[in-house]
């Protein structure tokens, strides 16, 4: 059940990007489709269906590490650069939940990574 929940997260994703970009053309059909798809990518609809396949990737991979373990890595090595501190004041901006600000903030002041 797992494996299949993050299938769909990998699929899920860049159709919904995919949605979005062809609402935002102002066009229906293929001519949203083709519209969508060349201003996603950065060498027309080749670029815009590499870069779905990417957010794919990206989302799948995601799913499968945990979004709590990816945040824990990131905020890890952000910390050899930043100060606990500063870390603390820029996940306080963060549009997270609460409930993730609080995690994450009682990780960072809990951690020993310093930036020597």
């Amino acid at each position: 059940m797992d494996e299949l929940v993050k299938k769909l997260a990998g699929f899920g994703i860049p159709a919904i990007i995919l949605l979005v970009a062809m609402s935002a053309t102002g066009l229906v059909g293929a001519a949203a489709l083709t519209a969508a798809l060349a201003a996603l990518g950065p060498f027309g609809m080749i670029g815009g269906i590499a870069l779905l396949g990417a957010i794919g990737l990206s989302a799948d991979k995601i799913a499968e590490f945990g979004y709590e373990k990816i945040t824990v890595l990131v905020i890890k090595e952000q910390l050899k650069t930043f100060s606990k501190e500063n870390m603390i004041q820029k996940v306080s901006k963060y549009p997270i939940s609460k409930g993730m600000k609080l995690k994450i903030i009682d990780y960072i002041e809990h951690t020993n990574v310093t930036g020597e």
